[in-house]
Order: C-alpha cells, then structure tokens, then sequence
C-alpha cells in the first residue's frame, strides 16, 4: 500500500509543499479592475446584483411613471455585464 506524499512548509513561498516540490495549494488573490477592491468572480457578481437591485428601486421611485421599467432591466444588465467582466 502506497502512502500520500508527507506535505512540508517552505518558508520562501508560506505554502505547503509536496516532495517534489510542487506547491499546493495555489493561492489566489483576487483581481484587479476598476473597482477600488480586489475582487473574485463572486464578488463582482454579488456587487452586480445589488446594484440591479438598487436600480430596479430607485427606477420605480422616480422615474417609472415616465419610463418603463424594462428600460431599467437593460441598463441594470449591461451594468452587471460590464461589472462582471471588467470589474
């Protein structure tokens, strides 16, 4: 019977190592855009999904009597688009 391969510490990369010196596991820090954060995936989609809300609130406060809602849906999604992916 086989064992695991034993993980040890390197202080160079503060990263577990397996014998052979492969480095697990890999760490990810984020992205940077043009949002003043750094951010992952989930972030700039939960950033996406409150400012569609938001939106969708203040749209039909103030301006739904003069526009359709449907018009707020599009600009909310092209926002999250643009949020999502360049964000």
């Amino acid at each position: 019977m086989t064992q695991p391969p034993r993980e040890s510490y390197d202080a160079g990369t503060k990263a577990p190592q397996r014998e052979g010196g492969v480095v697990s596991p890999i760490e990810h820090h984020g992205r940077q855009g043009f949002l003043p954060i750094r951010t992952n995936t989930f972030d700039r989609v939960f950033i996406s999904v409150v400012c569609f809300i938001a939106i969708q609130l203040l749209w039909m406060r103030f301006i739904e009597a003069f526009l359709s809602i449907w018009i707020a849906v599009i600009l909310s999604v092209i926002l999250g688009y643009i949020i999502t992916r360049w964000g």
